[in-house]
């Protein structure tokens, strides 16, 4: 199913039948919809109930849940403690992914570009210009770089997306930190904004010397010429479920509220540098309960039998041991009775 399409029918779950009473409906991050999409077909086929998710970025998606206008909220970007208590949320992750820099560089194809992060954050700032700079001409000997301008591409609406590539980016470069800095929103000096990871992909693939950043099932299923990186052991890395899953090995998921853990440049030889959870954010008092329950079992099915579809769509499924974890915290939400949700019984 192309993402295309996703986006024509404005809800990833655009082919599921018209709202039923146990049917949910979440808003959030798009870097997960196309398997919150490829989940919600195979839960409507195995039990009948519908999950209508919007892909309108993780800000839209903090917000709306925030209101109380969804069911759930999703964010790439993990809200800290004091958030969490503020707003009345639990918050945990729902599947790994990586974050790929995709490049419309003809003639060079895809992960014979290398990047380093020093490399990629002197792009994004302005410093580097042209395709044939010398700190990338060093890092591709026999590659052929044209003499070109870089255009580019970036996230307009609010994103967790953002907010991860920009937080690796600080993280290795002190003046990428200084003068763009990182979170949902940033201020770019230069370029072209899309929305959402498929509107970043589009305008790559229009635009003759362009770079972005999108998920990496994005870039896969729009065939996308990605670069491969330089991770923090000094080795040059592909995107894909090992060295996600390699990035995601060194995780404390205990170390912070709601499993809110930075996966980005993680040591070890295959990890990939740009690596992030996705998370789901419900009320811990549930003012609607029947709801809150089915959006529980709808994610329970996905954390066991929808595993075999996170990974085809080269998304990394959380360890057993993190989804025991996540299915504890759930009784943390409650009915306004103080009665959990979800029961084992259930």
């Amino acid at each position: 199913m192309k993402i295309q399409r996703f986006l024509a029918c404005g809800a990833l779950a655009c082919g599921l039948a018209s709202a039923q009473a146990a049917d949910i409906t979440g808003a959030g991050a798009t870097f997960p919809a196309p398997v919150y999409a490829k989940w919600a077909e195979a839960y409507k086929a195995a039990t009948g109930h519908s999950v209508n998710y919007q892909a309108i970025g993780s800000g839209g998606g903090i917000k709306q849940i925030t209101a109380r206008t969804v069911d759930f909220g999703a964010s790439d970007d993990p809200m800290k403690g004091p958030e969490l208590e503020k707003n009345g949320l639990v918050q945990f992750p729902a599947v790994i992914g990586g974050i790929v820099a995709v490049v419309n560089l003809p003639g060079v194809q895809p992960g014979r570009l290398v990047l380093t992060g020093e490399a990629l954050a002197g792009v994004y700032r302005g410093a580097i210009t042209r395709w044939n700079d010398a700190k990338i001409a060093a890092l591709n000997p026999g590659v052929k770089l044209p003499d070109s301008a870089i255009t580019l591409v970036y996230r307009s609406d609010s994103s967790g997306t953002t907010a991860a590539f920009t937080g690796y980016l600080a993280q290795v470069s002190p003046a990428f930190k200084a003068e763009i800095g990182a979170g949902k929103t940033v201020n770019w000096k230069s370029g072209v904004g899309g929305k959402g990871n498929a509107g970043v992909a589009a305008n790559v693939t229009k635009i003759d010397g362009a770079i972005g950043y999108v998920e990496y099932a994005y870039a896969r299923q729009n065939r996308m010429s990605h670069a491969a990186m330089v991770n923090r052991a000094g080795k040059a890395v592909q995107p894909g479920d090992a060295t996600f899953a390699a990035a995601a090995a060194h995780a404390d998921w205990t170390s912070a509220p709601g499993f809110g853990v930075d996966l980005n440049d993680q040591p070890g030889e295959q990890a990939w540098p740009m690596t992030s959870a996705t998370y789901i954010l419900m009320h811990r008092v549930a003012e609607r309960p029947e709801r809150s329950l089915e959006v529980l079992k709808f994610f329970r099915w996905a954390l066991s039998s929808g595993q075999k579809l996170a990974a085809e769509l080269d998304y990394v499924p959380l360890p057993a041991s993190v989804v025991k974890q996540v299915e504890a915290s759930w009784r943390e939400i409650r009915d306004p009775a103080g009665k959990a949700v979800l029961t084992p019984a259930q």
